[in-house]
């Protein structure tokens, strides 16, 4: 390394935050090895260790606290920079046209955003299919979108468009409450080989398919598949009623009668991202979008106490 740059910063910040280097790498979208290494360079280059390792997680040295606490003052300054910049691309009356697919990070995103950008008129739209996200980008019709891609299925398209990795994270499992296997804190896929699935519908970036290989390397094809597209409390009725199980995001909140497991071995995994038109859109704006939606991701899984215990047991898991 001949400089620490921000993403530098970013990754210590990170790291300082969620108290584990795979629980940084799912929150910035990297591999835990890659974490691992980039850390490592970091301490080489200002030739102390920043964090202790444990079976538990890292915890910042007495530099590494003072390191983090200028990390963030330098980040805190870079940002309002971005902002300000931002702020003057567009002028009253002028738009950005941002869509998502289904994910609760949006009305975080979107709050933040007009904090950030209060005279832009944003309109927003639901588009399910990340697919359908590339071509209305691609067609003029967007200018920025949140996605979802796969690991090995990177999304595709053309040179019109540009995306950036928000955040990567696993698929856990919504069963009833009263499920024979509601006792036990992780489940496999294995173990659900004879229940009913309800599943969302191809979104033209891998989902379901994905699905259907992790079931086949588990041994068996699902017997009964609901395909669903409904509101979330819909779903969850079903879920609570016993018609079936469904694999949901991390940061999903169980209503009453469900409960939210990790699945053993994280067999699915998907990628939150952002895509936006690459010469219709201000790279400040892009940051700023971008910052935005990795906030919203961060104050989800805050709230998700099912994903803070797989992290902290996956986090014990890579460490030893």
């Amino acid at each position: 390394m001949e400089r620490l740059e921000l993403r530098h910063l970013r990754m210590l910040c990170a790291i300082a935050d969620t108290g584990g280097l795979g629980r940084a790498a799912t929150l910035l979208g990297y591999s835990q090895p890659a974490v691992s290494t980039q850390l490592g360079r970091i301490e080489g280059f200002l030739g102390e260790p920043l964090f202790t390792r444990s079976k538990t997680g890292v915890a910042p040295t007495a530099f590494g606290t003072e390191v983090v606490a200028r990390a963030r003052d330098v980040l805190a300054r870079a940002t309002a920079i971005e902002r300000r910049s931002a702020g003057t691309v567009f002028a009253a009356g002028q738009a950005l046209r941002l869509a998502a697919t289904n994910t609760p990070i949006l009305p975080g995103t979107v709050a933040r955003i007009r904090a950030a950008l209060p005279d832009l008129t944003l309109t927003i739209s639901s588009v399910y299919a990340s697919s359908q996200i590339v071509e209305l980008l691609e067609g003029d019709k967007l200018d920025a979108a949140i996605g979802v891609d796969y690991p090995g299925l990177g999304l595709r398209h053309s040179d019109a468009v540009a995306h950036r990795a928000i955040i990567t994270e696993p698929a856990f499992v919504a069963l009833p409450a009263n499920h024979r296997l509601a006792h036990r804190p992780e489940v496999s896929l294995t173990e659900l080989a004879d229940d009913a699935w309800f599943l969302t519908p191809d979104d033209g970036a891998g989902w379901p398919g994905v699905f259907y290989t992790a079931c086949q390397a588990a041994g068996f094809s699902p017997v009964t598949v609901h395909e669903f597209l409904g509101d979330r409390l819909q779903l969850q009725n079903m879920i609570a009623g016993g018609e079936g199980v469904s694999i949901v995001q991390a940061t999903f909140l169980p209503a009453d009668g469900v409960l939210i497991k990790p699945l053993t071995g994280t067999p699915v995994w998907h990628r939150f991202l952002l895509a936006w038109r690459a010469r219709g859109v201000r790279d400040k704006v892009v940051e700023t979008v971008h910052q935005s939606a990795a906030a919203a991701y961060r104050d989800l899984i805050t709230d998700s106490p099912h994903f803070q215990a797989w992290a902290t047991g996956t986090s014990r898991l890579r460490a030893s």
